[in-house]
Order: structure tokens, then sequence, then C-alpha cells
């Protein structure tokens, strides 16, 4: 099965955006890709963290949910739609959701990022917790043949995480993301890489990589790397897809030769 991050250097504009995904998912199908990824906040790169509060929509009603499900639909794929804000229970904040469309344009899954970013260096600064509720379910979804585990961005810093969704063990992990170029520099690939062989599995990584109007720059390298931690295809920076395709002999003669997974004690 062939799968496709799709990378975007997303603006404050959500028409732009959508615009800019179609184009995206398009090409995903185009080469064959049956699952394609979206980055976390493909719809929006707001110039001020309330401004996902402002397009915050109802779950399963709104705008950006019904062009993921039109786009998943009108390509026959599935589509993990990066993320976009949902509302959530907590006056003055959202949840930074992970929304799965079946090839039907039916929601198959949803995922809320569980681990909130904060980072403070003395020269740039975030704090996801100011206008994000945190999520607390790990999920995993059967995309056809595939059983695709979910997370966002900083959870991938979590491996107890990655461990929860692989069980049973998954096929795929997705990690849309928008990684900063300071710590995308350093930790993205590595990580990555780290999740993909201690889970002996794909991960499929589509990031925000590029200078934005806000003026953010993102650190990109979407790729997909395969259960043995190899990088099978990556995109440094700017709006393009990467593909590869998911090979079960691969997964099985991975699992087999070196049985970690069957080793676990705790």
């Amino acid at each position: 099965m062939r799968i496709a991050a799709l990378q975007t250097v997303s603006t404050p504009d959500v028409d732009r955006n959508l615009e800019r995904a179609s184009r995206l998912v398009a090409e995903a199908a185009r080469q064959g890709a049956q699952l394609a990824a979206l980055p976390e906040y493909f719809c929006l790169m707001g110039r001020r963290d309330a401004d996902k509060i402002d397009i915050a929509e109802a779950p399963g009603d709104g705008p950006i949910q019904s062009f993921l499900s039109a786009q998943a639909r009108e390509h026959g794929l599935w589509l993990i739609g990066g993320t976009l804000p949902l509302r959530g229970h907590t006056p003055g904040r959202v949840r930074n959701a992970c929304c799965v469309f079946a090839p039907d344009g039916a929601m198959a899954a949803r995922y809320d990022k569980i681990h909130l970013f904060r980072f403070d260096n003395g020269r740039e600064s975030y704090d996801e917790a100011r206008v994000l509720e945190a999520g607390s379910q790990a999920i995993a979804v059967q995309a056809g043949a595939l059983r695709v585990g979910l997370s966002i961005c900083y959870d991938l810093r979590f491996p107890e995480l990655y461990r929860e969704l692989c069980r049973p063990p998954c096929d795929v992990l997705s990690v849309p993301a928008a990684f900063t170029h300071t710590t995308g520099r350093a930790h993205w690939e590595l990580l990555l890489r780290a999740r993909a062989v201690e889970n002996q599995c794909y991960v499929l990584a589509a990031a925000q990589g590029g200078l934005h109007e806000n003026g953010r720059r993102t650190w990109g390298h979407s790729m997909i790397v395969d259960p043995w931690g190899e990088v099978l295809a990556v995109r440094p920076e700017g709006e393009g897809v990467v593909v590869a395709d998911v090979d079960p002999a691969r997964l099985a003669a991975v699992r087999q030769q070196l049985p970690a997974l069957a080793h676990r004690r705790l």
C-alpha cells in the first residue's frame, strides 16, 4: 500500500491553505497513494495563538472537516487530516485534533493531541497550553489493510504513547507536525527513526516546512521511515509530496529476525 506525506507552508488564510492542500492531495493520488497525511495546522498558521479559537469547529461539523471528507471521497483514499482546532470543554481553549477520513468520506477516527508543547530558549518561546486543551486517549485506526497509530508533533518525544498504540502492533505510526526549526534540526529525524525502530513499523511524518507569513520558520523534512529505521523518502523544505510503499513482507522480516516486540516484558 502506497502512503504519502504532504508538506505545506501554511498561511494565516484558511481558504488559501485549503486550496494548496487540495493540490497536494491530488498529487498524492496521482502518484498512487492510498493513504495520505497532511501536517499539523495545515489549515491555519495564524499570526497569534488565539487565531485557532476563531476558526474552531464543532466536532463533525464545519468547512475544514467537510473539505477533508470531500478530498478523501473525491480521490478515493484514506486521508489523515493533519490537525485542525475543534471546540473543547474549557472556555478559551480548543482541541488540536487529527481527524481521519475513509475513502467514502466518512470520519473513521479522531485523535486529540495529548502532550502540549512548551519551549523557551530565551530567543523564542511557545506554550500551547495557553489556547489548547489536552486530549487523554491513545487512538489507532484500521485504514484498509493498515493499522495506523495516531499522534501529533510533540507527542513524538513520549515513547510510552507509541507503546500503547502498538497493543496490538501498528503497521504505520502517523506524526503530523509543525516542528520549530530549532528543535527540528536537533531532534526530528532522530526521534522519528527511534519510534520506527523501537516499534518495528513504518513512520509517516507530514510536516510544515519553511518560512511562514507570520514570521515563524518550521523545520519541514517530511519523511517516511521503514521499520529498520531507514529513511525511504524526505522533502527538506517547501510544499510537496513524499511517497513510499508499505511492504508487509518487510514488516514481517524485521519482526522475525529481531523479535523485540515479542520480547517486551513491561
